[in-house]
């Protein structure tokens, strides 16, 4: 029965133009991996190195990094004085912390 019920969902995956299933992020995971890893540049949202790209809601708009994909990409790469962590954090790691991220700028960082 499992086994029919994830080919279907597959399939329907694949039929909506989806590449893999969208997995739920884990927000609180996302939290951990940020205090360990961003808070020293990051902290509240903030920026230390580049103050105008905060990780605040309008930033993020106005700096096209207001979606998963952008910031996952970032963090993966790096740009600028940002570091890539693609080859120290795992892609599920990077991804809950971008879902973090975005559901912190929706709340103003508070």
């Amino acid at each position: 029965m499992k086994t029919s019920f994830l080919r279907l969902f597959l399939s329907l995956t694949v039929m909506v133009g989806l590449s893999s299933p969208v997995l739920a992020a884990d927000i609180e995971n996302g939290e951990r991996i940020f205090t360990a890893n961003c808070a020293a540049c990051h902290a509240g949202g903030n920026n230390v190195i580049m103050p105008e790209k905060t990780l605040k809601k309008d930033a993020l708009e106005a700096n096209g990094m207001n979606a998963v994909s952008a910031i996952t990409y970032q963090v993966t790469n790096g740009k600028n004085a940002m570091p890539a962590f693609g080859g120290r954090l795992s892609d599920n790691d990077i991804e809950d912390v971008a879902n973090y991220v975005l559901s912190q700028s929706e709340k103003g960082w508070d």
